[in-house]
């Protein structure tokens, strides 16, 4: 079942993606509609901020796990061939 929904997703990209771009417009407009009565951050005066901030937050844990990844978690393909052969 999900391997047919990832392959449907894969064939289908460029609609995902225009569907999600149209999502992500929809959402930055809702929130310039939404009244601000007593913002308590500066955040929460900008419209749009929050939808942002998340996006940067989201891209900044990818690129230090992929980072962490690359550093410290991947090894060689014959890592423990080596060890034994010592």
């Amino acid at each position: 079942m999900i391997v047919r929904c990832i392959s449907w997703l894969r064939s289908h990209y460029g609609m995902v993606r225009k569907s999600f771009c149209a999502l992500l417009a929809l959402l930055v407009v809702g929130d310039l509609l939404v009244p601000r009565h007593h913002p308590h951050f500066l955040g929460d005066e900008i419209p749009g901020f929050w939808a942002l901030f998340g996006f940067l937050a989201c891209a900044l844990i990818i690129i230090a796990s992929k980072w962490l990844g690359h550093a410290w978690l991947f090894r060689p393909e014959d890592y423990y061939d080596a060890k034994g052969k010592e």
